[in-house]
């Protein structure tokens, strides 16, 4: 849920941003799509990845609104479901995450809790 670079993210949003991009399979993603649109058969080779994995990874990347699936007709007529990078962009500073910590929907108390593996002395 990526808003246009002049835009500030609710806690909500960027977590749902950092989490598509933290996934090495969606970085190649966004890699490849730099290059411009691409329909998603030759996305799936260009990232090394089954298309049904691809969808997996292209359906969170949409829903942070990273990326967007449109459909075009190729000349004999098929459709054809082309992913582009949307525009956006994400800059990250120690206010702008506590401003968006203050939003978060989600209390505190639902986080997973982290075992130190240290044992006490």
């Amino acid at each position: 849920m990526i808003r246009p670079y002049d835009d500030e993210l609710s806690g909500d949003e960027l977590l749902a941003a950092l989490a598509a991009l933290a996934n090495p399979h969606r970085l190649r993603i966004i890699a490849a799509l730099f290059k411009g649109p691409v329909h998603v058969s030759q996305l799936a080779r260009d990232v090394g990845l089954g298309r049904p994995l691809l969808y997996m990874h292209l359906r969170r990347m949409e829903a942070a609104r990273l990326v967007e699936g449109t459909l075009e007709l190729s000349k004999d007529g098929k459709a054809l479901k082309m992913y582009s990078l949307t525009d956006w962009s994400l800059s990250l500073s120690p206010e702008s995450v506590a401003r968006a910590a203050g939003s978060l929907s989600a209390p505190a108390s639902s986080e997973p809790e982290y075992k130190s593996s240290h044992k006490k002395e």
